[in-house]
C-alpha cells in the first residue's frame, strides 16, 4: 500500500507525544533497532516496522495510553480525499460502505463487515504482530474510528459496543475517556457493534453534490493502482478534483510538470486525448448527480460548466442515448 498522509501524520504525532515526555527521535529509533529511518517527521508510521515503533516509544514514554491519545489526535482532515467523501455522507450506513471499500488503500490496518444480531460488526483486521503490539494498534484504530465519528455525527451513537480481544487493562479509564461506546473485554474478535436503528444516524456535514465529487477522486485512487493508462487516471483525477471550475489542457500538463504537447503525445499513446478525457469525466459526474442527488439539470449543468442548459442536454443524449430526465426516471425505476 502507498503511504499516505494519515500515515505522516500519525507518526508526527507520535513524535511531537514523545518530545513532550523528553524522548528523542535518535532514542526512539536507536532502542527500537531499526535501520535506515530518518530521525525526522519525514518518516511514516507503518507496516511490520510501525509496531516495533509504537510498542517502543511506550515503554520509552511510559506511557500506556499513548496509542489511544494518539487516535484522538489525528483528526478527520489528515485523511484527505476519503475524509472529505467521508463528512459529504448522508448517513452512518453510507459512511461504512465508503470505509470498506476504501480503507485498505488510504490506511492500515482494514476494517471488514459482519451482519449480526439485525445490526452490523466492523471487525478490525490484525494480522502482523505480537499480542502486545496488536493491542496498541487496536487501540490506536478505535480512538481514531470513535474521533472521527465525533466529528461526523452528533454526540454518541446509542446502543454501540466495542469488542475487545484482549483481557481489560490497568488504564482502562483512558477507554472509557476517548471511546464513545459500551466496552466489553475477553472477545473472540476486536470489532464495533452498530445495531441496525443507528445506521440511518444523519453526518452533520453531508452534502449530496460534494460527496459525488470526493467519492469519484476514491474511485481514482482505486483505479490508478491497477491501472496500466498512468497519464489519464492522473488526468482524470486532477479534473475530477476541479470540478465546478475544471482545469484546461495547460493547467493539467502544469501541475503534472510536463509541457502541453507531452502531455498530448502520452495521452495519444494511451489511445485518448484531453477532450476525450474530459467529456468522460463530465459524463461519469452528470451521471452521479443524477443519480445520487435532488439537483436541477441547469444545476448539474453549471456545476459541469456549461454555459447553457441545452448545451449540457445536447452533451448527455450523446453519451448517453436518453436525456438527463430519463435517465434520473430510470435510475428511480
Amino acid at each position: 500500500m502507498t503511504i499516505g498522509r494519515l500515515q505522516r501524520d500519525i507518526f508526527k504525532q507520535l513524535l511531537y507525544e514523545l518530545e513532550k515526555a523528553g524522548v528523542t527521535p535518535d532514542q526512539l529509533f536507536s532502542q527500537s533497532r531499526l535501520q535506515g529511518y530518518p530521525a525526522s517527521a519525514q518518516a511514516v508510521l507503518a507496516g511490520a516496522d510501525s509496531l516495533v515503533l509504537l510498542e517502543t516509544a511506550v515503554e520509552l514514554a511510559g506511557d500506556p495510553c499513548l496509542a489511544i491519545r494518539l487516535g484522538q489526535a489525528v483528526g478527520i482532515a489528515s485523511y484527505g480525499a476519503f475524509g472529505f467523501a467521508l463528512m459529504s455522507c448522508a448517513n452512518l450506513r453510507e459512511s461504512i460502505l465508503l470505509l470498506l471499500r476504501y480503507g485498505k488503500v488510504f490506511f492500515e490496518p482494514n476494517w471488514e463487515s459482519h451482519d449480526h444480531d439485525g445490526g452490523l460488526l466492523l471487525r478490525l483486521n490484525l494480522t502482523l504482530g505480537t499480542p502486545a503490539q496488536q493491542r496498541l494498534v487496536t487501540e490506536l484504530c478505535f480512538s481514531q474510528l470513535s474521533c472521527v465519528g465525533s466529528s461526523l455525527y452528533r454526540g454518541q451513537i446509542e446502543d454501540a459496543e466495542i469488542h475487545l480481544n484482549f483481557p481489560k487493562p490497568s488504564h482502562s479509564a483512558c477507554y472509557k475517556r476517548a471511546l464513545n461506546a459500551a466496552l466489553k473485554f475477553d472477545c473472540e474478535h476486536s470489532q464495533l457493534f452498530l445495531p441496525a436503528q443507528v445506521l440511518d444516524t444523519p453526518v452533520r456535514t453531508a452534502n449530496p453534490s460534494e460527496h459525488v465529487v470526493f467519492h469519484q477522486q476514491c474511485e481514482e485512487v482505486l483505479r490508478s493502482l491497477s491501472s496500466a493508462e498512468k497519464t489519464t487516471a492522473a488526468v482524470r483525477r486532477l479534473l475530477i478534483q476541479s470540478a465546478g471550475e475544471f482545469l484546461d489542457i495547460s493547467q493539467v500538463a502544469e501541475r503534472l510538470y510536463v509541457s502541453e504537447r507531452t502531455l498530448r503525445r502520452r495521452l495519444d499513446a494511451e489511445s485518448t486525448s484531453f477532450r476525450t478525457t474530459f467529456e468522460e469525466v463530465r459524463d461519469l459526474l452528470a451521471r452521479e448527480y443524477l443519480a445520487k442527488t435532488e439537483l436541477t439539470v441547469a444545476e448539474i449543468a453549471h456545476l459541469l460548466d456549461y454555459a447553457e442548459t441545452v448545451n449540457f442536454r445536447r452533451a448527455f443524449v450523446r453519451w448517453n442515448g436518453v436525456t438527463p430526465s430519463q435517465y434520473r426516471l430510470q435510475q428511480v425505476a
